[in-house]
């Protein structure tokens, strides 16, 4: 009988990413098929829908895959002989020669993402007139464009939108039927890099699906490659993105994930048949990501398949900023604002909240003193925010707000409060609710 003791590797992986201050929402651990450790931070729930940023791309490839099996293209099949009425008279000679097989690995002609979100109508057009930066095949470049062309080619091929045709061929047949949607483009199309939204169970589910084969349902033959090294990218910032990229997934220290921007992930570990599936948001962080890997392979990896627990279902709270509570001021404020970069016209502090005043008018800005709490953000009465403030030292407060709808993001603020000036300084993760956070601006009182 193995020993018990893995419920002590997860406490510790669970206590190391609290004091790291990492953001979880949630997490799945299995061993063999069987789960071990269930866990959502409140107020994220079992079974929501969540957004997964780029595990859209794997699932994406997944489709794709399937289409390949089917005899409706091929690997060496050159992409624009899909999508010739998107040409311009004189293609670039470089997109010419780039295949599916270099799609998938990331190895196309451009050195960023060809479409402009909020300027384009269509993600897809801009690939095939954009001008290439290099030849195709030959290095690895991060790019989300090539993934709405093959969300594209999917309805192309298909008939279908991504979504449409996952939901039938793969997600419905496995039981992974939870709410889930894709966000689309302006003109309708699934947006193939970033815009699927499902929850952290469904994920697990299709992860598993692929860990086993595709189980007749995606080619057994597309699963094992697509976890396999295809090109090399060490040249990438963080650890755990230098092992190399598969098929629209990453090579990691023990296999592959699905990665996501801000902590979506499926880490598929094939020597111990293991697979941690998680969701966060960690975009306030530049290695809030891999502050989860590590904590995974460094407090629970190593005794997998040695230690063993019986299934853990984990209750636990998002984690608040800290606060002392001696340093605490009621009120303060109105100070008002000249120009300034972030827009900021006036702020005032009543308790455990600011009354913001900027472009989207004068509202409230609620935030929970050693426990995060939910509303709306200001101007934004559409989006529900996970909101927490603390005394740093005597004068200076900390606010951390998270947008949690379907694009999280966040704002990290300090405010630095005297009897005559408050100074503001802010960093925001982005989107468009988010523009006016980034900066340092100083107020006056009247």
């Amino acid at each position: 009988m193995l020993d018990q003791r893995l419920k002590t590797r997860i406490d510790n992986f669970v206590s190391r990413l609290e004091r790291e201050d990492v953001c979880m929402h949630g997490f799945i651990l299995s061993v063999g098929g069987q789960v071990k450790a269930t866990a959502y931070y409140a107020p994220f729930e079992e079974g929501k829908a969540h957004r997964m940023y780029s595990v859209s791309k794997t699932m994406t490839a997944l489709a794709i895959g399937i289409l390949i099996d089917e005899g409706k293209l091929s690997l060496d099949d050159h992409i624009v002989d899909y999508f010739r009425d998107y040409l311009p008279e004189t293609p670039d000679e470089r997109l010419m020669r780039l295949t599916i097989r270099d799609m998938l690995r990331m190895a196309t002609c451009f050195r960023s993402t060809a479409y402009r979100e909020g300027v384009d109508e269509n993600w897809t057009k801009p690939f095939f007139t954009a001008p290439s930066t290099h030849e195709p095949g030959t290095v690895f470049h991060y790019d989300t464009g090539c993934s709405q062309v093959l969300a594209a080619l999917v309805a192309r091929l298909s008939g279908q939108e991504a979504i449409d045709f996952l939901n039938e061929r793969v997600f419905t047949p496995i039981g992974a039927d939870d709410g889930k949607f894709w966000l689309r483009d302006p003109s309708g199309t699934c947006q193939g890099g970033t815009g699927l939204c499902m929850s952290l169970r469904d994920l697990h589910k299709v992860s598993r699906l692929v860990m086993e084969g595709g189980r007749g349902l995606i080619p057994q033959w597309f699963c094992e490659e697509l976890g396999k090294k295809h090109i090399d990218n060490r040249l990438c910032a963080n650890e755990e993105e230098r092992y190399g990229y598969g098929w629209q997934v990453w090579m990691t220290r023990a296999g592959w994930a699905m990665y996501g921007l801000g902590g979506q992930l499926a880490v598929v570990c094939p020597a111990k048949d293991a697979l941690l599936c998680t969701i966060a948001d960690t975009r306030l962080d530049n290695v809030g990501v891999q502050r989860i890997y590590d904590a995974f392979f460094e407090e629970v990896y190593p005794y997998i398949g040695i230690e063993d627990c019986d299934e853990q279902r984990l209750a636990l709270k998002t984690h608040p900023v800290g606060n002392l509570p001696e340093c605490a001021m009621e009120a303060a404020g109105p100070y008002f604002f000249g120009p300034n970069n972030m827009g900021i016209r006036s702020v005032e502090l009543r308790g455990n909240e600011l009354i913001w005043e900027n472009a989207w008018g004068k509202n409230p800005l609620r935030f929970g003193v050693g426990e995060n709490i939910v509303d709306t953000f200001p101007g934004w009465p559409d989006l529900p925010t996970l909101c927490s403030g603390g005394w740093v030292e005597s004068g200076l407060l900390r606010v951390r707000c998270f947008i949690i709808g379907n694009a999280p993001c966040g704002v990290d603020m300090l405010l630095h409060f005297t009897e005559n000036t408050l100074t503001v300084q802010s960093r925001k993760s982005f989107d468009p609710a988010t523009n006016c956070y980034e900066g340092v601006a100083t107020g006056y009182k009247a």
